[in-house]
């Protein structure tokens, strides 16, 4: 069924984008004035980040990220089959030469994105930098067939993904050349078992992924925020950022703070175009160690 499913999804993936957004919006209409999926989760995430918007700015920021959201839907179908040519035309890679600067310096290096759309689309940078190797890192799903189709989607163009639990033991046993790229999208909600560290983002007290943390204190590597901006319907720039540390190297939780305050100004500049249908906020009285 799984097989059959995803043979259907292949085809449908080979439609052009402009008919593939016509379906987008129809989920829109359907889901945001019929169904309502997440509707609340949505607006409760608006709410609490935006504490100086009126209700009615709310409410519309909430209709634009469901727009965009099913975009992301039919653009992460596209990515099954999307040409490099028709991904260089509608991703634009700003700031190249911050990896030609890490290559340069013998460095490896960890970008850092947000669930900022359409971050499904990064994979192309590969075909760009002057690095070997570029890995995607993905969460293990519960459906191996389904994972592996992922894995499918992230591997186009040259990339080797690697599961989240195995990419810091990667890290650890590659050299540290310049040769390789780790590409994170970095705020994850962690796991409650696994809920230590803490900061606040967005007006609230937040969970944070630090698995990268222990890379930028123990190894010499280059730090790059990618912030993506949506231009228009199918059309995206990223611009890459260079996180440095205050003083000669990094210290604990110094590049998550980083991190987070880079990708915070990212969302309040376009606030539809971050993934509020999430709920981020759920572990946060969990939080062992916080830090305003």
């Amino acid at each position: 069924m799984n097989q059959f499913l995803f043979s259907i999804l292949l085809l449908i993936s080979r439609l052009p984008l402009r008919i593939l957004y016509f379906f987008s919006d129809i989920m829109f209409f359907l889901n945001y004035y019929i169904i309502g999926y997440r509707k609340a989760v949505v607006l409760e995430n608006l709410r609490n980040s935006f504490p100086e918007k009126t209700e009615k700015e709310i409410k519309e920021i909430s209709k634009k990220f469901f727009s965009n959201f099913c975009d992301y839907l039919a653009e992460m179908l596209k990515a099954f089959t999307i040409s490099h040519t028709e991904s260089r035309v509608r991703m634009q890679h700003l700031n190249q030469d911050l990896f030609h600067e890490a290559k340069a310096e013998g460095k490896n290096v960890i970008l850092l994105s947000g669930h900022v759309f359409n971050w499904e689309w990064f994979n192309a940078l590969a075909t760009l930098v002057p690095q070997k190797n570029c890995h995607p890192v993905y969460r293990k799903m519960s459906s191996s067939f389904w994972e592996e189709k992922i894995k499918m989607i992230r591997n186009r163009f040259n990339n080797k993904s690697l599961e989240a639990n195995e990419v810091i033991k990667h890290i650890f046993r590659t050299p540290n050349n310049g040769e390789s790229i780790y590409m994170f999208v970095a705020d994850q909600t962690p796991h409650v078992l696994h809920v230590n560290y803490g900061l606040k983002f967005l007006n609230q007290k937040t969970p944070a992924f630090i698995g990268y943390d222990k890379l930028s204190t123990r190894m010499d590597m280059a730090f790059i925020y990618c912030e993506m901006k949506k231009v228009k319907r199918g059309f995206y720039q990223v611009n890459y950022h260079r996180i440095y540390p205050d003083g000669e190297k990094f210290v604990e939780h110094e590049v998550v703070k980083k991190f987070h305050g880079l990708l915070e100004n990212t969302i309040r500049k376009r606030p539809d175009n971050w993934l509020w249908s999430h709920r981020r906020w759920k572990y946060k009285d969990a939080i062992k160690n916080y830090q305003e």
